[in-house]
């Protein structure tokens, strides 16, 4: 029940800050052509975006933070498997496992050494250009989704100890859309 509240929050995190960031920019790119015509200028002026790219930078971060979370629990990333494939059960079971405990291994170290950079940054008045937050915030997506990438590499190892089965990602399944026929073709749904 936990991870699956997990989940969603991961899910509606990377989203969120998605959709936010998209809108962001194109309100503030229509803001800067829009000046541009004469009678909008007195309207338009006032409103300062000059901010804008500076959140939007800060939330993509934190999206590609949390992606690569979202990424190792659903098996998107790019693997190059050609001659693991090739080895006997033993020997690629064992070097899927390693490669798996590496990666949560490099993700907690990039996490601890996050959290002390955001700790040193926490006691210190720094603050952001335009938006002028505590920059110790915008840094805490480095220790909170290096943590949670660990969290899912070592979730990914027990699934694969367990089962011999890594998350694989289907790129013909779409979410909410289900297929009567079992084993269909693209051209039997779409008719």
């Amino acid at each position: 029940m936990l991870l699956r509240i997990l989940d969603r929050l991961e899910e509606i995190l990377i989203a969120t800050l998605m959709a936010a960031a998209t809108l962001l920019i194109f309100v503030a790119v229509m803001h800067r052509y829009l000046i541009g015509i004469p009678f909008l200028y007195p309207l338009l002026f006032p409103i300062n975006l000059s901010w804008a790219q500076e959140l939007c930078i800060y939330m993509f971060v934190w999206v590609a933070k949390f992606g690569a979370a979202y990424g190792v629990r659903t098996g998107i990333h790019v693997g190059v498997d050609v001659l693991v494939n090739q080895l006997k059960s033993l020997w690629k079971n064992a070097i899927v496992l390693f490669g798996l405990l590496c990666g949560a291994f490099f993700t907690a170290v990039i996490g601890t050494m996050g959290a002390k950079f955001v700790w040193g940054l926490m006691h210190t008045d720094q603050v952001s250009p335009d938006l002028e937050i505590p920059s110790w915030f915008v840094y805490l997506c480095i220790p909170l989704g290096s943590y949670l990438m660990c969290f899912r590499f070592l979730q990914v190892a027990y699934a694969y100890f367990r089962t011999g089965e890594l998350p694989h990602h289907d790129h013909a399944h779409v979410e909410g859309v289900e297929v009567d026929a079992p084993g269909a073709g693209v051209s039997e749904v779409t008719r």
